[in-house]
């Protein structure tokens, strides 16, 4: 009989008749049609939209990923990807998918690296040699997206996600550990943290959600700068478009990407924009793709949008590093609801995907604050 706790050797191995069939569907795309590019825009940038992406993301940025993509040789990348060790897991029901870097020192600190949508653990990957001469380096594919495949029941929100965590490391022999989180990680890894603290040595994340409350006293007294900065987090959140479609019905919206890879791409691609190398966001397209994970990741948001609030501030550990072109909490919110943070780092250069286009500062920051 098969236990529960056994932990597999993973390799990814994609049948030639998915990527055959993928190629033939992109040959075949169907472009939407879009208003000329003068109507579109005034050049003038508002908020969180770039200039030409007024009404969501333009057909020339679609159409050049397609071009690419279909271009994009995937054995080459699956090899890479191979290069690192891959395992899999059943956890409360689950495909649990996961990378293991060891490191060489005896007193390195476990650390486990949580990624975001609709990026997948590739946002790590390239991050696990050099963390892993100060971690043993641990990067899952949340449950519902990529290679831990579709969830098969509700309920897999951050809560869920944060108790499968600690029962990965606790089979990997790491009774202490450490927690890193961006985007969707950054929701989950203060949950790690908040629900096993006797085994959380500590949270590091890129951004705090931390918001006002509605209680106009928490407005009273912000200076001119944090007034017009909470502006800037409201136009951010006004323009998350992704954030309010799939928390409201995650499943009408995956219809068409299961179905087309130019809608999966375009999708995808208003948040991996930024990235500095465009294979970075056709890897994390095919992965989706290929595993048919839009609508389960997609109910990632759905579940959390349901969880229930936390009523008390964190009292674990905690850092921040903030990259210039992110989300940027104000620290007044987020010292209201965690209590002990111990390390505020902003940063004048990176982005949402700082492990992409800052992983310098990231890994920096990391060490420091784990140290």
């Amino acid at each position: 009989m098969r236990s529960m706790s056994d932990i597999h050797e993973f390799r990814i191995d994609v049948p030639q008749a998915h990527l055959d069939d993928l190629a033939e569907r992109l040959a075949r795309t169907r472009f939407a049609e879009e208003l000329p590019i003068d109507e579109v825009t005034d050049g003038v940038q508002r908020g969180a939209v770039q200039p030409g992406w007024e009404y969501g993301v333009p057909g020339s940025f679609v159409g050049d990923l397609v071009a690419r993509w279909r271009a994009f040789d995937w054995r080459a990348r699956e090899a890479e990807l191979n290069a690192y060790p891959q395992f899999t897991t059943e956890i409360d029901g689950q495909n649990i998918h996961f990378v293991h870097v060891r490191s060489e020192r005896p007193d390195a600190t476990p650390l486990i690296l949580t990624h975001g949508w609709p990026n997948t653990f590739v946002e790590y990957l390239h991050l696990a040699g050099p963390l892993s001469e100060d971690f043993h380096v641990v990067i899952p594919s949340l449950p519902g997206f990529g290679f831990s495949g579709p969830t098969r029941t509700k309920g897999w929100n951050a809560a869920r996600v944060a108790d499968a965590w600690a029962e990965l490391m606790g089979r990997l022999g790491y009774e202490r550990f450490g927690a890193h989180g961006n985007d969707a990680g950054a929701i989950v890894s203060p949950e790690l943290g908040r629900r096993h603290p006797d085994r959380v040595i500590g949270v590091h994340v890129n951004q705090i959600f931390s918001f006002p409350s509605g209680d106009p006293a928490e407005l009273a007294g912000l200076t001119p700068e944090e007034q017009q900065y909470l502006g800037f987090l409201g136009s951010f959140v006004e323009h998350a478009v992704h954030d309010r479609l799939q928390q409201a019905q995650p499943q009408t919206l995956a219809h068409a990407l299961a179905d087309s890879p130019a809608g999966q791409i375009a999708w995808i691609g208003q948040l991996l924009a930024g990235v500095p190398d465009p294979d970075v966001i056709l890897t994390n397209a095919t992965i989706y793709w290929l595993t048919n994970t839009a609508a389960s990741s997609a109910r990632f948001y759905y579940e959390n949008h349901r969880m229930p609030s936390p009523t008390e501030p964190t009292t674990f550990p905690l850092g921040l590093a903030s990259f210039a072109y992110d989300f940027r909490p104000l620290r007044r919110f987020a010292e209201r609801d965690h209590k002990n943070i111990v390390s505020w780092n902003e940063y004048d250069r990176g982005s949402h995907w700082a492990s992409h286009d800052a992983p310098d500062l990231l890994i920096d920051d990391l060490r420091a604050f784990f140290r």
